[in-house]
């Protein structure tokens, strides 16, 4: 942990969470991560025990409880709701724009979307979907939507595929980010769904998008906000008077 040396109560709260990795664990526990593979899987450019160290330090500082087996927020983390959703709003407004190619990993994108897949919409019924990422080097990837749990495979899982999704990586994270709606991919040609028609329109229904969507739409409609990702907001620096 970093000590700044000043009686204040921002550098007491950057002493608890600047360090690297430690608002990102605290964001995956806040979207509802709970064990520690699944926080190791959404980071894997995190060593585990580089996580296990912020778990713990996290705990310490009383803003995790490790219960049976789980990781839970506790109050105090709960209250950065409103502080890690509001990074995102800003960086959706000010530092946003197209994918890099070292922020695209399809291990990754595959479980936050499991984690975004509602089951609901198939009342009860197992359905399968078929991701296949053409432009990636691990280029399968299978959904198996129970009514109670979401599974992802990194091989086939024997079942009968219900529907079928293409997509190259960056748009498919552009669709899952919100910067690029599902209905514009799917008409343009960027995404294709294939399957039944009511099975393809359940799916559409079950796969939520990211929590930080509705910022990255939101901060769509005022484009004159944005600047481009690899560009750095300077502040002029007023000369001595």
């Amino acid at each position: 942990m970093s000590r700044y040396g000043q009686y204040c109560p921002i550098t007491r709260s950057l002493e608890v969470l600047g360090d690297r990795w430690t608002l990102l664990v605290v964001r995956d526990l806040l979207v509802g991560a709970t064990r520690f593979n699944e926080l190791a899987r959404g980071l894997p450019g995190m060593s585990r025990g580089l996580l296990s160290k912020r778990l713990d330090q996290l705990q310490r500082h009383g803003l995790v409880e490790h219960v049976g087996g789980e990781y839970r927020p506790t109050p105090a983390c709960e209250e950065l709701r409103p502080i890690v959703f509001g990074l995102a709003e800003w960086g959706a407004r000010w530092a946003f724009g197209e994918p890099r190619s070292d922020e695209l990993d399809p291990v990754v994108l595959m479980w936050w979307i499991r984690a975004g897949i509602d089951p609901a919409p198939f009342d009860g019924r197992r359905a399968v979907l078929h991701v296949l990422l053409p432009d990636t080097r691990r280029q399968r990837f299978w959904f198996v939507v129970d009514p109670t749990d979401v599974s992802l495979c990194m091989t086939d899982p024997g079942h009968d595929v219900d529907v079928t999704l293409r997509s190259s990586l960056g748009v498919l994270y552009q669709v899952w980010e919100g910067r690029i709606a599902l209905d514009v991919a799917t008409r343009t040609g960027l995404v294709e769904l294939d399957g039944r028609r009511d099975t393809v329109a359940r799916m559409r229904r079950a796969l939520r998008l990211s929590p930080v969507a509705p910022f990255v739409r939101r901060a769509a409609r005022t484009p004159a906000a944005r600047i481009p990702a690899d560009a750095v907001p300077t502040a002029r620096v007023p000369a001595d008077r």
